[in-house]
Formats: C-alpha cells, sequence, structure tokens
C-alpha cells in the first residue's frame, strides 16, 4: 500500500506531465498558426504585386495608344482621367464559378503629367545655375509664402552636389522627397508638391496640363489672376501650339523665352492604390515616353496616401 507521500508525489507529477503536455501542445498550435499566418501575408503580397504590376502595364498601354492618336497632351485626354476604387476581387477569386468567397480586392489610381510642373532639375544647366528657372522658382516661392533663403539654400547645395557627383559621400537627390537631403524642410516640400517635381532631365513646361500657380510661376509678367483666366480658357479648347498657349497668356513675347514650354509631355508619374481585406498598399511609379515606346523610369513602394499632392485637375 502506498503511503501518502508517495501518492502525493504520484499527483505532482501527473500534474507536471499534463503541464508539460499543455505547454508543448499551445507552442505547436502557436507555430501552426504563425505559420498560416506567415504564408497568407506572402501570398496576399504576390497577388498585390501582381495586380500593381497589371495596373502600371495598362497605364502604360494608355499613354502608347494617347501617343499613335495624338501629339499634344491636355488634360481631357483618357490617361488624365482618375481611375475610381473598383472591385476586382472576382479577378482573384480561384474559384471561378463561386466567387461568395473571393477576398475583397478594389483598386484606384491615376496618371499624373510630371511636365506640368516647375522641374528642380531645370535649376541647374551645364552645371551651372539657371538665370530663367531660379526665377521662375522665386515666383513660385512668393506664390506660396515660403521663404526665399531656403531657394538660394537649395539651388547653391544642389550645385555642389552635381560637382561633387556622388564623392565625399554627397549624392544627387533623384526622388522629389530626396530634395530634404539638401537642406529643403519637410514643410516646404509639401508645399510644393503639388506644383513642383524632379525628373532625370531637363524638361519643358506643358501649358495644356500645368496648374495656375505654376503658369504664375513659370510665365514672367503673368500674375494669378491671369493665370487662372488662361486656364478657363484651355478648358474650353486646349492649345495646339505653345504660341496659342502663350497668346491666350497675352505673354510679352520679349520677356518670355517659347523654348521652355511645351504642349506635349515626355513624363508621367503613375499612383495605384491595392485594397485587399485589411491590407491596402500604394505604389508609385515614373514613366517616360518617347514616342510609342514608354518605359518605366523607377518604381517604389509609397506610404498610403497621396504622395503627389492634390490632382493638377483639382488646382485649376
Amino acid at each position: 500500500m502506498a503511503l501518502p507521500a508517495q501518492r502525493g508525489a504520484a499527483i505532482l507529477l501527473a500534474m507536471l506531465t499534463v503541464a508539460l503536455v499543455a505547454t508543448f501542445a499551445a507552442a505547436a498550435l502557436w507555430q501552426q498558426w504563425r505559420s498560416v499566418e506567415v504564408e497568407s501575408a506572402e501570398r496576399t503580397r504576390t497577388q498585390l504585386s501582381w495586380v500593381l504590376t497589371g495596373a502600371l502595364d495598362w497605364a502604360r498601354l494608355i499613354l502608347r495608344e494617347d501617343a499613335r492618336t495624338s501629339q499634344v497632351d491636355h488634360l481631357s485626354e483618357p490617361w488624365a482621367a482618375p481611375l475610381a476604387e473598383a472591385r476586382l476581387s472576382s479577378f482573384l477569386a480561384i474559384d471561378k464559378n463561386n466567387t461568395d468567397d473571393a477576398m475583397e480586392a478594389f483598386l484606384s489610381g491615376r496618371i499624373t503629367d510630371q511636365q506640368g510642373l516647375l522641374n528642380f532639375t531645370n535649376l541647374l544647366q551645364d552645371s551651372k545655375p539657371s538665370p530663367a528657372d531660379i526665377r521662375a522658382f522665386a515666383r513660385l516661392f512668393k506664390l506660396l509664402n515660403l521663404p526665399d533663403e531656403q531657394l538660394n539654400a537649395l539651388v547653391g547645395n544642389l550645385l555642389a552636389a552635381s560637382a561633387l557627383n556622388g564623392a565625399s559621400g554627397v549624392l544627387v537627390p533623384t526622388r522629389f522627397d530626396q530634395l530634404g537631403w539638401l537642406g529643403l524642410p519637410t514643410t516646404t516640400l509639401q508645399a510644393l508638391r503639388p506644383y513642383a517635381t524632379l525628373l532625370p532631365t531637363r524638361t519643358q513646361i506643358n501649358l495644356n496640363t500645368a496648374p495656375a500657380t505654376v503658369l504664375a510661376a513659370a510665365i514672367d509678367g503673368l500674375d494669378i489672376g491671369q493665370a487662372r483666366q488662361m486656364v478657363a480658357q484651355r478648358a474650353l479648347a486646349h492649345f495646339d501650339t505653345v504660341a496659342q498657349g502663350l497668346k491666350a497668356a497675352q505673354a510679352d513675347l520679349n520677356k518670355v523665352d517659347a523654348s521652355q514650354f511645351s504642349v506635349a509631355s515626355r513624363y508621367f508619374a503613375v499612383l495605384g492604390q491595392l485594397r485587399i481585406g485589411d491590407t491596402t498598399v500604394q505604389e508609385l511609379s515614373l514613366v517616360v515616353r518617347d514616342g510609342t515606346n514608354v518605359t518605366v523610369r523607377w518604381r517604389e513602394r509609397q506610404p498610403v496616401g497621396n504622395p503627389l499632392g492634390a490632382d493638377p485637375a483639382s488646382l485649376q
């Protein structure tokens, strides 16, 4: 017959065994749950990547077809119409005969003409400051109530970075947000975002797509009221030539260099946002169009929000 002490030890051992088994079972269950979550997240990430790649290809197709039909770019063309959030769940369903349990997926986005904005790259020409472009940016800073000292500092830093060309750890910005490297505060960048950009090469201002604020800054002698009248006029009929646009602006051709303007564009930003379940991903791409050839210059994921500021069409 077992002694009381032995019976107590047996009960304690049994309880310890149960506790160990429960711990191991909980750990195994957690590992299995974690594996399922990782696999689900990876599957969602892959689906997001596929759909956003398809959306970018769709945007390139639109720009390619636009080049086939017209040599003038304006805001009444199909590429300028934003894509409202559209449901794509049916395309992502595995079972084509039953989409009741398909994951909810919604795509939205738009194409924005980057040549409707002042280009920071234009501040330098042949590795020297460009007086005409500096004056245009100075007028933009004045319209936005931004300090002139920040522009002067930016030009100096941009000149120095361009001269060093990556030496001594100095990098030349290639994205708009990277202009903060050269001393522009975040608040200034946010104020400039709807009206300025940073492109790989010097560009002309498209008179058909530039907001009134950009036109007032780019065209010497044009005030904001005249720029808005110009925008209202082109809404009725876009400009087929630069001369037609400058005439609508009533610009003094002796003071305005017509070579700084155009009615066609090469650089476009493609913004795509995809929402699947509780996951939302936003991607921004820069594409360049040469004839009917549309290539991707860069592509990057963005924080959810609008990296391009307000749509230029809403700034008219």
